[in-house]
């Protein structure tokens, strides 16, 4: 079977319409820096300061704007900004780790009572790649990834599948570092 592309996802932030009103001014726009694999999905021009008890740090915004508000970091990030994050599929922010997110030029903050957390690592897939590997969504599934000196096989990797997806895998950075996953990688599903 082909393998499957690994994207990398460092930090980002997803924000409403509300969120970017009252921390940017009302009808802000986010303009793209970089459109991203998953289509009508881009990297904007614009960042948040994400801060916890312990840190803070930039974080780009994802558009377009969402139903609702959420900050995706790694384990590690986690623990530098003082966050208690569980590891979620992107959505499920009922009950996650509060954050602050904050317009870095004029320092206006909103406190989010939830929405931070650690991305699960998943595959996007059509209907049509879903049916070619023999997946459904919601499985889970182990991947193995052959790199340079630090081959890794990321299990509970869960399939994610829409018509609006592009087939490809999303690993956070503490994922990417671990395994070298650099540059253009590429992982082969294996069903358990």
């Amino acid at each position: 079977m082909e393998k499957i592309l690994i994207e990398t996802s460092a930090r980002h932030v997803h924000v409403t319409r509300e969120a970017l009103d009252y921390l940017f001014g009302k009808d802000f726009k986010l303009t793209s820096k970089k459109e991203l694999s998953q289509p009508g999905q881009y990297a904007s021009n614009t960042k948040l300061i994400i801060k916890g008890p312990k840190g803070e740090m930039l974080a780009s915004i994802l558009g377009p704007e969402r139903k609702f508000n959420q900050v995706e970091v790694s384990a590690t990030e986690a623990r530098t900004l003082g966050i208690k994050a569980q590891i979620r599929e992107s959505g499920d922010v009922k009950g996650s780790a509060p954050i602050i997110i904050a317009n870095p030029e004029n320092g206006k903050e909103l406190q989010l009572e939830e929405g931070c957390i650690i991305a699960k690592r998943h595959i996007h897939m059509t209907p049509e790649n879903a049916e070619y590997y023999h997946v459904n969504n919601g499985d889970i599934v182990w991947v193995k990834v052959e790199t340079n000196g630090r081959s890794i096989v990321f299990g509970d990797t869960v399939i994610r599948v829409s018509p609006k997806f592009s087939l490809a895998m999303h690993i956070d950075t503490d994922e990417c570092n671990a395994g070298n996953c650099f540059g253009q990688v590429f992982g082969e599903i294996i069903k358990l």
